[in-house]
């Protein structure tokens, strides 16, 4: 396994970086949360957000129940910012735009899918991006794009990305015909009101990086 740093910890929460293969929800043995309760001899962790297997960076634990509520009450209404750096191929249209789409997560596949109407089980999905960099590679061309979520949803922009015929690279499942290990995707940076009291949001960067 990949290095696992804990950038801070306090009574309330811990912010860590997550490598990728390893499960970030309370599952088994191969998870954050259980290394977190062995490094920290804590016995609570509260799971507020969550990163796909094969994709790392940095996550944020609640250490108690109302620091995990307060959390999630901050990812619901939109206080919790999240940032992501994201290898794709090919190249946007333009250099930065919004992406809107309807979801539709299919449980059985563990899968999301874009669809035209909104129905039962479908949610609206929006991330902001702006292009860093295209470069011609072996494998064709691909860019690094800068993300911000506006929704959380399964997948989201994996499938967004790849709907738009520019699947994440190493990212199988959603299209992407090359063989890396990983999917070409890091939470780089995280901002949230740390407490109940905060007047500004904290920030935690990854220290990974995700280069063409």
């Amino acid at each position: 396994m990949s290095e696992f740093k804990i950038y801070y910890s306090d009574k309330n929460l811990v912010v860590c970086e997550k490598p990728t293969g390893i499960n970030s929800q309370d599952e088994g043995q191969n998870c954050i949360p259980h290394l977190l309760r062995q490094k920290l001899g804590c016995t609570y962790i509260g799971v507020v957000h969550r990163l796909d297997v094969g994709v790392g960076g940095v996550m944020v634990y609640a250490l108690n129940k109302e620091t995990a509520a307060f959390l999630s009450t901050q990812i619901t209404d939109g206080r919790f910012k999240k940032h992501y750096v994201a290898k794709i191929h090919g190249k946007p249209e333009q250099n930065s735009g919004i992406f809107e789409d309807l979801l539709f997560k299919d449980s059985r596949k563990n899968k999301s899918f874009v669809v035209d109407k909104e129905r039962k089980g479908v949610k609206k999905a929006s991330l902001e991006y702006k292009l860093v960099n295209t470069k011609q590679t072996t494998i064709g061309e691909l860019s690094l794009v800068e993300i911000l979520l506006h929704t959380g949803r399964t997948h989201q922009i994996r499938v967004q990305f790849a709907s738009r015929k520019m699947p994440l690279v190493g990212d199988g499942k959603y299209g992407a015909s090359d063989n890396i290990k990983n999917i070409g995707l890091l939470c780089k940076k995280l901002e949230f009101f740390s407490s109940k009291h905060s007047k500004e949001p904290v920030c935690f960067e990854s220290k990974s990086i995700l280069e063409l």
